[in-house]
């Protein structure tokens, strides 16, 4: 009997159980050895081999053949390979079996030449028998190995080894297909066993690490990286190993041999098994990423600078003032560009100078206006003291900070050894071809050195500040030039007015917030009239800036010649109203009118519209004559009762036409508290119109204070902090001239009406005590009273009024105005009213509504005008 040697042994497979394999526990003998033709189906013999071995991969079976050409024993694995039962197979002839008829004659042949002795091995193509169900058989290939051998008969036998070739080709299109995935990967491809060494590299990780694929072999990862990183990657692969978790994309950074430049790489881990399923160690997948990592960084860069400059564009700009913009630049850029920073401007161009001294060489004043640290009192490289934020200082000729103003570029600045300070960027602040100044960015040790795209994006950043700074400084220019124009054109000093005590206060748009804003057109006015009457005007151009302060002027002119008129309110308020629409007109009003009848494009921006309020208030009656052009209504406080509005109809705003104006008179009681203002009093964005005037009629509750405290009070207890209008607040307090300062006659039309009005005249001088005055009055009078007579109508009035000056008034019912004209040599008459000019301070005439009123005025002997001699006057004209 044919006999193979067999070793009884146990193995473990992964699962710890003792695996065993299908062969015939007869085939052992009693000294262990392994008897084929003894077999018995359904026994089982131990694994000889450890689990991983090839026999896990491959199907091995045996039979054996003895003399007859039979088969005399067939194994399990035989069984498993054919699909033929022991009982079955036993006794069958194998070539008529397995072959295919065509090969049988072949295949006889074949087979005596093995029971003759002889070893062959070949590739068999075979077909199992039909199953007992009647289903045909399966075709195969087999490896066949026949070894010669003898029966204990000591005839010869054979023994077959057959290996399934299906398997066989299998195994090896995986290995062929393992070792193409491995040694032709473009990635760093590693196995490392269980005891975490190198079992096997491929040639792309050999290339990165040095030498050949079997150099690595047995190296650990503290071979290729940093402890620290190859500590960290040792525990990963132990994880990895021990719980069969798959890592992804693990960064790895470390270096390659003959380079310093630190490399990054993403690696994946997953362990690999036998065909078992045993762990047998971990496959070490890995990608170069460090280019990768370097774009992405410079795509972070490029994504944070821009944001960067987004938040410069939101945050940048958005005050017209110096100070806050270049604040503003230093909260963008630090910390988020550099650690500190400092904005130095020109001390010349701060105060409004153009091209302040030095410029082109870097050397002129600056003064730093902003500084900003996030490391606490680090100051910059290269100072031996901190320049204080708001201190006058310039840079050494030779530093690089003047080269920069000098060249207009970016210069780096040494840091200074042993200080804090790395790096700093020396950027010139230049804005339509003029620089305006220097920002300085540092960082400090520790952080990242700036780049070339740090410095464009520097440049950037202090380009869009230096515009807006350059902004700020020609806003703030003109901005105070037309605040300049807008006070000159205000009554200079406190006003004084006959019979009114005054108070006024004017504040411009944001003066209370200290943010620069433009000009409005609000003004107010005091104007003296004759016969000791005072106009009151407060008014307010619709719309802000320089052309709103020129309309303002013009209209405040045109309203002080007009009140010399001596017109009435409603008919101010209409020349004004025709004066306002040709502000906008090349033509002038004029043309402006021609325009208005017939239809056209309106260009908003060449309309001029404004709202005013006339007062005329006579200190005589106490009796004031309002009219109003779309303004706001007076407020009257009365003595002992609560402050009102006047209900003065609003008319509409100067620059519409087209519609009249009213006039409404109110006697004003003694001691009475009148208000005139603009809408920046009373009105803002937070605080509605109606709820304004009742804030300020509340507001005037005492009015018996004196007119400065009621003003400050008013100011302090509304909203006048909001900035966004002009404010303009005129108050009078009635003070009636009193009825002894008043001397009134009425003279008949005849000739001697000439001497008694001298004596009425001579009589009231003398009880004033103004003797001085006596003879100059009695001559004025007298030629007054005579152009009366001669050329006027109707009774004659005289009246005296002493207050600051002295005013002697001629009425009569005549219209015609007398006129000034110089009398020749040869004439005998036309020198009363040069007489007239000479000796009075002033004189005139004004309509009235029963006639006219001719006046002149004398200044007190003891007021600051001095007196005419009438002997001189009167010499003067021949």
């Amino acid at each position: 009997m044919s006999e193979i040697p067999a070793k009884a042994t146990e193995s473990e497979d992964p699962s710890g159980r003792a695996r065993r394999i299908a062969v015939p526990a007869s085939a052992r003998s009693a000294d262990g050895v392994l008897a084929l033709g003894e077999a018995r189906p359904g026994d089982a013999l131990w694994q000889s081999s450890p689990p991983g071995s090839l026999y896990d991969y491959i199907k091995v079976a045996s039979f054996s053949i003895g003399p007859d050409g039979l088969v005399d024993q067939w194994s399990l694995r035989a069984e498993q390979l054919f699909g033929i039962p022991a009982e079955r197979a036993i006794g069958m002839d194998p070539i008529d079996a397995f072959v295919d008829p065509d090969l049988r004659e072949r295949g006889q042949h074949k087979m005596a030449e093995i029971l003759d002795g002889r070893e062959w091995t070949g590739v068999v193509p075979f077909r199992t028998p039909r199953h007992l169900d009647g289903t045909p058989g399966e075709d195969g290939l087999a490896e066949v190995y026949v070894m010669p051998t003898r029966a204990e008969s000591g005839e010869k036998a054979a023994v077959c080894i057959v290996i399934d070739v299906r398997v066989l080709r299998r195994i090896e299109t995986d290995l062929a297909a393992s070792q193409s995935i491995f040694g032709q990967s473009p990635f760093g491809f590693v196995l490392i066993d269980t005891d975490l060494k190198v079992r096997r590299a491929n040639t792309r990780f050999a290339s990165v690490f040095g030498g050949v694929p079997d150099d690595h072999r047995g190296r650990s990862v503290h071979d290729y990286l940093p402890r620290s990183e190859a500590d960290r990657v040792l525990a990963t692969l132990r994880r990895v190993l021990e719980s069969g978790e798959a890592i992804t994309d693990m960064h790895i950074t470390g270096y390659v041999p003959g380079s310093e430049d630190r490399r990054h790489w993403s690696v994946n881990l997953y362990r690999v098994h036998s065909g078992t399923g045993r762990p047998i160690g971990i496959a070490w997948l890995g990608i170069d990423i460090t280019a990768r990592r370097a774009a992405a960084r410079e795509a972070a860069a490029a994504r944070r600078n821009l944001a960067l400059l987004n938040e410069a564009g939101a945050r940048i700009g958005n005050s017209l003032d110096l100070e806050t913009t270049a604040r503003e630049l230093l909260d963008v850029a630090v910390p988020g560009f550099c650690d500190l920073a400092s904005v130095d401007l020109y001390q010349g161009l701060l105060a409004g100078d153009e091209t302040p001294p030095g410029l082109a060489d870097g050397s002129a004043e600056l003064r730093r206006v902003a500084y900003a640290s996030a490391v606490a009192d680090l100051p910059f490289a290269g100072t031996t003291a901190p320049v204080q934020v708001g201190a006058v200082h310039h840079f050494a000729f030779n530093s690089p900070h003047a080269d920069a103003l000098r060249a207009a570029r970016t210069r780096y600045v040494p840091a200074e050894e042993g200080g804090l300070v790395q790096c700093t960027l020396a950027v010139p602040m230049v804005a339509h071809d003029t620089v305006v100044g220097l920002a300085q960015f540092s960082r400090t040790k520790g952080s990242e050195p700036f780049g070339d795209r740090d410095r464009d994006l520097a440049v950037e950043l202090a380009a869009r500040a230096a515009v807006c700074i350059d902004n700020a400084r020609l806003y703030r220019r003109e901005h105070e030039r037309a605040l300049i124009l807008q006070r000159s054109l205000l009554p200079p000093g406190d006003p004084v007015a006959s019979g009114l005590d005054i108070a006024c206060r004017y504040r411009p748009g944001n003066a209370s917030t200290g943010r620069p804003s433009e000009v409005g057109g609000d003004w107010f006015d005091v104007i003296e009239l004759p016969g000791h009457r005072t106009a009151l005007v407060v008014g307010d151009v619709m719309g802000r800036g320089l052309r709103a302060a020129v309309a303002m002027g013009e209209l405040r002119t045109a309203v002080r010649t007009l009140a010399q008129l001596d017109l009435e309110p409603a008919e101010v308020l209409s020349q004004l109203d025709e004066i306002a629409r040709g502000l906008g007109t090349p033509g002038g009003i004029q043309q402006a009118t021609r325009a208005a009848r017939r239809p056209r494009e309106a260009d908003l921006s060449e309309v001029y519209l404004a709202t005013c309020v006339y007062a005329v208030y006579d200190s005589v009656t106490r009796r004031c004559t309002f009219a109003n052009a779309g303004h706001l209504p007076p407020v009257l406080v009365e003595p002992g009762e609560s402050a009102l509005m006047l209900d003065v109809p609003p008319g509409m705003p100067l620059g519409v036409g087209g519609e009249p104006f009213e006039e409404v008179e109110v006697e004003l009681p003694e001691g009475a508290l009148l208000a005139l203002y603009t809408d920046g009093l009373v009105e803002s964005r937070h605080h509605p119109l109606d709820e304004g005037l009742q804030a300020f009629v509340g507001a005037l509750t005492d009015p018996s204070r004196p007119l400065e405290d009621v003003c400050d009070h008013v100011l302090t207890t509304l909203d006048t902090h909001h900035g966004e209008d002009d404010i303009a607040l005129l108050m009078a307090r009635v003070q009636g001239l009193p009825a002894e300062s008043v001397g009134d006659w009425t003279l008949p039309r005849e000739p001697r009406s000439v001497g008694r009005a001298r004596e009425y005249a001579r009589g009231q001088l003398l009880s004033w005590d103004l003797e001085p005055l006596v003879d100059t009055t009695e001559l004025l009078v007298s030629e007054l009273v005579t152009n009366a007579l001669r050329y006027g109508e109707g009774e004659i009035r005289l009246r005296l009024l002493l207050d600051r000056t002295l005013v002697c008034e001629v009425w009569d019912s005549g219209l015609v105005q007398p006129r000034r004209r110089r009398a020749r040599d040869t004439d005998e008459g036309g020198r009363g009213l040069q007489l007239v000019g000479l000796l009075s301070a002033a004189w005139g005439s004004r309509r009235t509504p029963r006639g006219k009123t001719v006046w002149f005025e004398l200044p007190l002997p003891d007021g600051e005008g001095g007196l005419t001699d009438p002997a001189e006057a009167l010499l003067s004209l021949f």
